[in-house]
């Protein structure tokens, strides 16, 4: 792919960039305009010499209906905190070069190169289908990035004399993913480069029609240059078609620069192996690996090969819990990480012998986010369900931190504080389950207060310290409202027996742990009327809970939920999701045994207790929203939810997206989803 840059000098007299709102809050009330407007801190980046910090900060306009990010630095110590570009463009993906005296960034899917104070911009590529991501070698002498690869054909590539065609044509599964149709999958390429001007890219796939990253949330996460810029690790899953919707095998390559060889690190492993990274020394790559083909929600291990001689060892036999975000160490003999750890989000240190150290505080009710090594620090982000992400500075030695942006401290000092409760409840089968519960401002145990139970979707995944503008709890508690979260079997930061059992039984344990936290939280006498919520698979705890709650639910809402498990499973992309979760996961290796025309005795269970079968039981008052363009859940399921519930007379509610996925994601519309969100509860539990 030619990428010759063309040099544009940046008109330095362009309009003054969004910045952060003026925000006034009346009466302590955090509200979904508030909560969209506070600045979105991500992305930091160390300065060579350890002595500054890069990172962007994301401003919504929700009159424009769009954010626009842009770059700030500061000293190590977080004093000198300013912006450093200031136009009307979003500059993303910002990294140092030439040892901290440049900067070089992406703004309008192009990469651009200014002085460390942000001036003196240029543009410095010119990729025909534009730049997505980059990452610069250690040596600074090449770019790799992320770039569209066309895979399939136009109406007017089959028949020339039909340019105004708009026709598809598909001839093999995964033809669409999550909210798009795959007419183009992104491939990474390198090139030369001097600080001037981008070279001709070099296709590290050589125009194979496999996906790196792997879609959909794959980045250059899952690349690493070698220390000596010579060699590329990369992440790939070399499969399309039938065979792609049925694996999660993908696997490490180790990849020569020069002359385009290659070997695949982790031969014979068969599920997901992403995130490698190259040790300092340039012996080494690590990377994080689940065990079993098919199976997205496996226990995440580190595995450390050697570059050499091919072997390869497992670093958390003895470790209960997923690993993510590595990080070397610096004399390359261990690695730092994060996991989700008892529903909080720590950060780990594990040597090459497998020993293991807590870094961060156990009980600290935070997230951290990707450690970054500075002498005897880490930088990171963390967050928390009262604030979102913030850069964060943490002792190796004793976990210590201290915040070091304060872009949301003005805003969150005029918001009426919540209380946040950290409960274990003993479930019907005496484990006990975590349950945070997020208390109201001004909260009076002597009063009653509706309550909303939030049933997390995945189904594999966790309610843990995070902030999210998608479910954002604090805003729930608010409003008026208890929030119960309860991390009910199929949760990820309890260990993988705890996480695993979900598989094969969504209408089992998980939803007796729903009634539990239910029935638990009603007998408090603070408690009023209760509402479940959720989406995904959330949506579909929804659906079966309103056929089975035996009115203990006052009201629902369910976002992109599963109604129909056979037509889902016929309707959906990713196929080896289905498959494995409705029955597969007990008859490993037998292909399609989660299939509804199966004769599996756990998919035929699995398929005899859809939601859908137990309409005749709703009488509960259901709001039901949905994206058109959400091809993970398709939006025939929340239509059909809603029809169905329309038939049997069950008060009900259907707002649809068009132009949206699997998550409601522009400002307006994500307004204007919290606000029917908010009247419905409203309605039936004040």
């Amino acid at each position: 792919m030619a990428t010759v840059a063309a040099c544009a000098q940046k008109n330095e007299e362009t309009a003054v960039a969004l910045g952060k709102a003026d925000i006034k809050v009346e009466n302590g009330q955090f509200t979904p305009e508030i909560m969209h407007l506070m600045g979105k801190v991500s992305d930091p980046q160390v300065s060579p010499d350890g002595q500054k910090i890069l990172y962007g900060v994301s401003y919504t306009s929700i009159e424009e209906n769009k954010s626009y990010r842009h770059l700030f630095v500061m000293n190590v110590d977080g004093s000198d905190n300013h912006m450093i570009i200031n136009t009307d463009k979003s500059q993303a993906n910002a990294r140092w070069i030439d040892g901290g005296d440049r900067i070089a960034y992406l703004e309008d899917g192009q990469i651009w190169v200014c002085d460390a104070q942000g001036k003196n911009a240029v543009k410095v590529s010119e990729v025909e289908n534009g730049i997505s991501e980059f990452k610069m070698s250690p040596d600074g002498q090449y770019v790799m990035y992320i770039s569209d690869f066309k895979v399939a054909k136009k109406p007017v590539d089959i028949y020339p004399d039909l340019e105004k065609s708009s026709a598809r044509t598909i001839e093999g599964l995964m033809y669409r993913h999550w909210d798009h149709f795959v007419e183009n999958i992104p491939h990474t390429y390198f090139a030369k480069f001097d600080g001037k001007t981008l070279g001709e890219g070099t296709d590290i796939l050589a125009g194979e029609p496999f996906e790196l990253p792997t879609e959909p949330f794959g980045g250059l996460e899952q690349l690493c240059f070698a220390p000596q810029s010579h060699q590329i690790a990369y992440s790939c899953r070399k499969l399309t078609g039938r065979d792609y919707a049925f694996s999660t095998n993908s696997d490490i390559f180790i990849y020569n620069m020069e002359n385009g060889a290659e070997f695949n690190m982790s031969e014979g492993m068969m599920g997901y192996d992403t995130d490698p990274v190259f040790s300092p020394d340039d012996r080494k790559v690590a990377w994080l690996s689940m065990e079993r083909n098919g199976y997205e929600a496996d226990k995440v291990r580190i595995f450390v090969g050697e570059i050499v001689s091919g072997e390869r060892v497992e670093l958390t036999a003895n470790f209960k819990y997923n690993a993510s975000s590595l990080a070397w160490s610096p004399e390359s003999d261990a690695l730092y990480f994060s996991s989700e750890v008892e529903g909080v989000k720590e950060i780990w240190k594990v040597d090459l012998k497998g020993n293991f150290t807590r870094i961060t505080p156990q009980h600290e009710w935070y997230d951290f986010g990707t450690p970054i090594v500075v002498g005897d620090k880490l930088i990171t982000t963390n967050a928390s369900l009262m604030r979102p992400s913030e850069i964060v500075s943490i002792s190796i030695a004793d976990g210590s931190w201290c915040q070091l942006s304060h872009e949301n401290d003005d805003i969150l000092a005029q918001l009426a504080p919540c209380k946040v409760e950290e409960r274990w409840m003993t479930t019907t089968d005496n484990e006990l389950m975590l349950t945070w519960v997020v208390f109201p401002p001004e909260f009076d145990p002597a009063k009653k207060y509706p309550a909303i139970e939030m049933c997390t979707g995945g189904p594999q995944s966790a309610l843990t310290q995070g902030w999210s503008i998608r479910w954002n709890y604090r805003l729930m508690a608010s409003q008026g409202y208890i929030v119960i979260l309860p991390n009910r079997r199929g949760t990820t930061a309890f260990g993988q027996e705890w996480c695993e059992q979900i598989s094969g039984d969504y209408c089992g344990q998980n939803m007796r742990d729903y009634l539990t936290a239910c029935d638990q939280m009603k007998a408090e006498p603070y408690v009023d009327k209760i509402a479940a919520v959720g989406a995904s698979y959330g949506g579909y705890s929804i659906y079966y809970l309103a056929g089975i709650h035996q009115n203990r639910f006052s009201a629902f809402i369910a976002h992109a939920g599963i109604f129909n498990q056979e037509s889902m499973y016929m309707t959906t992309e990713e196929m080896w999701f289905p498959d494995w979760d409705n029955g597969g996961c007990k008859r490993p290796g037998v292909y399609m045994a989660g299939s509804p025309w199966s004769s599996n005795p756990f998919a035929v269970r699995h398929y005899s207790n859809s939601p859908h079968k137990l309409v005749q039981n709703w009488n509960t008052p259901i709001l039901i929203t949905h994206g058109e363009k959400d091809y993970r859940v398709p939006v025939e399921q929340g239509m059909s939810a809603f029809n169905a519930a329309q038939m049997v007379g069950c008060p009900s509610k259907m707002i649809l997206f068009p132009e949206e996925g699997h998550w409601i994601s522009k400002p307006q519309n994500s307004i204007h989803w919290n606000r029917e969100f908010f009247a419905w509860l409203d309605q039936y539990c004040k």
